[in-house]
C-alpha cells in the first residue's frame, strides 16, 4: 500500500507504530486521543529524541510549531459547576479546592507540536519536570523558531532551558517577580 492510497486514519496508526518502534526503548509513550498523537518522553531524552523525530526518514517534523509550559499543580481541579448548572441563566457556584494535580516528580511539563510538512504528519511531545528543578535541555539549535516560545515558557512557568541562547523575560516586565502561570 502506497502512502498515498492509504487512509488519514491508516496513516495515524502507522505512525504510532514507527513512533512506537523508535522510542519505547527510550522510555517513550505513544498515546491516541481524538485522531491526534502524543508521544511522552522523558525530560533527559528530549535533544535525543527530538533530533531523531527531525532528521529520520520516517518521521521529518521539518518544523516546530509550538512550545508551551504546564503546570499540573491543580490539574483536575475545577471550581465551575457545569453538569448541575442552569440552562436558564447563570447557576454557577465555586468551592475552591487545593492542589490535587501533579505531584512534585511530575509537577510541570514541556509540551511540543511538531510538524511535517513533506509527510502531513502532526504530533505533540511531552515531557514531564519536577517541581524542584524544572529544567530541560534548549532545542533552539534544532528549530530556531523555538527561541520565543522556550522564553515565554521560562517567563510564564519558571521552567529553564539548558543551552538556550537568551532565556530571559518576553511578556512581563524585568522587574516582575515570580512567574504569572504557576
Amino acid at each position: 500500500m502506497t502512502e498515498k492510497s492509504m487512509t488519514p486514519t491508516e496513516r495515524l496508526a502507522q505512525l504510532e507504530q514507527g513512533l512506537t518502534r523508535a522510542f519505547a526503548s527510550l522510555g517513550g509513550g505513544v498515546s491516541r486521543h481524538r485522531g491526534e498523537l502524543t508521544l511522552t518522553i522523558p525530560r533527559e531524552r528530549v535533544r535525543e529524541v527530538m533530533t531523531r523525530l527531525r532528521d529520520a526518514p520516517a518521521f521529518r517534523f521539518e518544523e516546530c510549531m509550538d512550545v508551551c509550559g504546564v503546570d499540573y499543580l491543580t490539574y483536575g481541579a475545577s471550581e465551575w459547576t457545569t453538569a448541575a448548572a442552569s440552562s436558564t441563566g447563570f447557576g454557577r457556584a465555586a468551592e475552591r479546592a487545593g492542589p490535587s494535580g501533579g505531584d512534585g516528580e511530575r509537577r510541570f511539563a514541556v509540551v511540543y507540536h511538531l510538524l511535517s510538512v513533506s509527510l502531513n504528519h502532526r504530533l505533540r511531545v511531552k515531557a514531564f519536570l519536577d517541581a524542584a528543578e524544572p529544567i530541560v535541555d534548549s532545542v533552539t539549535d534544532l528549530w530556531q523558531g523555538v527561541d520565543w516560545f522556550e522564553r515565554e515558557a521560562f517567563d510564564l512557568f519558571g521552567i529553564l532551558f539548558a543551552g538556550h541562547p537568551d532565556l530571559r523575560r518576553i511578556l512581563t516586565d524585568y522587574g516582575f517577580i515570580g512567574h504569572p502561570f504557576r
